[in-house]
C-alpha cells in the first residue's frame, strides 16, 4: 500500500475521531453542565437519557446502550481476529483455527479476573496498566528492537564491499591521469 495514502487515511481517522469527541463533549457540557459531566461515569448516557422530543420520543438510552454494546462487540471481535491472525503468522501456521479456542480461554480468564467492577477497571487502566503494559510495549521493546536492528545493519554495512559504478570509476581514473 502507498505510504502517503496510508498516512492520509490515518491522519483523517484521527482528525475525525477528535472532532467527534469534541462535539460529544460540547453537547455533554451544554446539556449536563461541567460538574455533572466531570462526575458522571458515562456522561453521554446521561445526556441521551435527558432527551425528550415532542412528548413521544423519550427513553432513547435503550438505543444508546444497544449501540454501545454492539460497538464493543465489534471492537472486541476485531481485536480477537487480529490476535488470532497475528499469532498464526508468528507461529507460521497455515490454518489459524487451532488458536481460536486457547486465545478465547485466555480472554475469558482475563476478563473475569482483571477487575471486579467499573471503578476498579478505571483505576487499573489509569494507575497500573500504563506502567505494566504501555511503558514496556510502547517504549522499552521498540527501543530495544531499534538498537538490535541498528547493530545488525551496522555489521552488514561494514562487511559488504563497496561497489563503484563503472562510469564513476572511469572518471576517477581519467582524473588521476590528468593529475599525474
Amino acid at each position: 500500500m502507498n505510504v502517503k495514502k496510508t498516512a492520509l487515511i490515518v491522519f483523517s481517522a484521527i482528525t475525525l475521531n477528535g472532532i467527534n469527541l469534541m462535539i460529544t463533549m460540547i453537547v455533554n457540557i451544554g446539556v449536563l453542565g461541567v460538574t455533572l459531566t466531570s462526575r458522571s461515569a458515562f456522561p453521554l448516557l446521561s445526556t441521551v437519557q435527558s432527551i425528550q422530543f415532542a412528548g413521544f420520543l423519550e427513553r432513547l438510552d435503550v438505543f444508546f446502550m444497544l449501540a454501545l454494546i454492539t460497538g464493543g462487540f465489534f471492537k472486541i471481535g476485531l481485536f480477537f481476529y487480529a490476535t488470532v491472525l497475528g499469532l498464526s503468522h508468528v507461529f507460521k501456521l497455515k490454518n489459524p483455527s487451532p488458536l481460536v479456542f486457547p486465545i478465547a480461554l485466555v480472554v475469558l480468564f482475563y476478563s473475569l479476573s482483571i477487575a471486579q467492577n467499573y471503578f476498579e477497571h478505571v483505576y487499573e487502566g489509569l494507575k497500573i496498566i500504563p506502567f505494566t503494559l504501555h511503558l514496556p510495549f510502547q517504549i522499552v521493546i521498540p527501543a530495544l528492537l531499534l538498537v538490535i536492528a541498528f547493530l545488525r545493519n551496522r555489521k552488514k554495512v561494514q562487511s559488504a564491499p563497496v561497489k563503484i559504478p563503472q562510469k564513476i570509476r572511469s572518471i576517477s581514473i581519467s582524473l588521476l591521469d590528468l593529475i599525474s
